[in-house]
């Protein structure tokens, strides 16, 4: 009966080791997700401006080329809306250098759009916003600036960017009016803004490309 004890012993140093291998294996598991969870850092959530569920309304301009731009062609896109008009010399350059850094990051990546619409409509036609880009290299199909209606121009920025909003405009002459604002607006897929930031700041360029990326990797609610 000697014979048989190595092999009993054999055996048991074999239940040994599996055991002590799952205990390990089971162990390091443990591990790992208790440091993940602890290292971890959560994402902060993008506020939603405006009030209620407050969404970008429909609307419809040209762009450089001469060709209608509506809602549909934002849909499900990441976009940054501003206002300018192309013969400005005062802040319009500095805003729109500064949104073309943000620009180059995302250049050729359909998901993400910027939209520049007018002030002065009077002036800016299609050819001349056509010309006013090519300072920028800016892909129509990308970069669009926009032009059209003046009442139409100036109610989508108050009503539905929120820029230079007023609690009462009824009793304003659309000809003595004039918008010129110094910020961006995120808008995420779902026509929600998500986001203002200073057109005149280097710093704030930065905190929009990251708000852009933070967005192109949320799910749309």
């Amino acid at each position: 009966m000697n014979f048989l004890l190595p092999s009993l012993f054999v055996m048991k140093n074999k239940k040994t080791i599996i055991f002590l291998v799952g205990f390990f294996i089971v162990l390091s598991a443990a591990f790992m997700t208790y440091y993940y969870s602890i290292t971890k850092v959560k994402k902060p959530q993008l506020p939603y401006y405006g009030e209620g569920d407050h969404r970008v309304r429909g609307f419809s301009f040209t762009d450089q080329d001469g060709n209608v731009v509506t809602q549909k062609d934002v849909d499900g896109k990441v976009y940054v809306a501003e206002y300018f008009f192309a013969t400005c010399q005062g802040i319009c350059p500095k805003m729109n250098e500064n949104l073309n850094t943000v620009y180059r990051q995302f250049k050729g990546d359909d998901r993400v759009m910027f939209l520049s619409h007018t002030v002065d409509p009077e002036e800016d036609s299609a050819s001349a916003l056509k010309e006013y880009a090519k300072r920028f290299e800016a892909d129509s199909h990308q970069w669009k600036f926009l032009t059209g209606d003046k009442q139409q121009l100036y109610n989508q920025a108050r009503y539905s960017y929120l820029i230079s909003a007023e609690d009462d405009t009824t009793g304003l002459s659309i000809d003595k009016d004039f918008i010129h604002d110094n910020h961006f607006v995120l808008v995420d897929g779902t026509g929600h803004i998500r986001g203002m930031y200073d057109g005149l700041q280097a710093q704030e360029m930065i905190r929009l490309a990251t708000d852009i990326k933070s967005l192109l990797g949320d799910n749309v609610r």
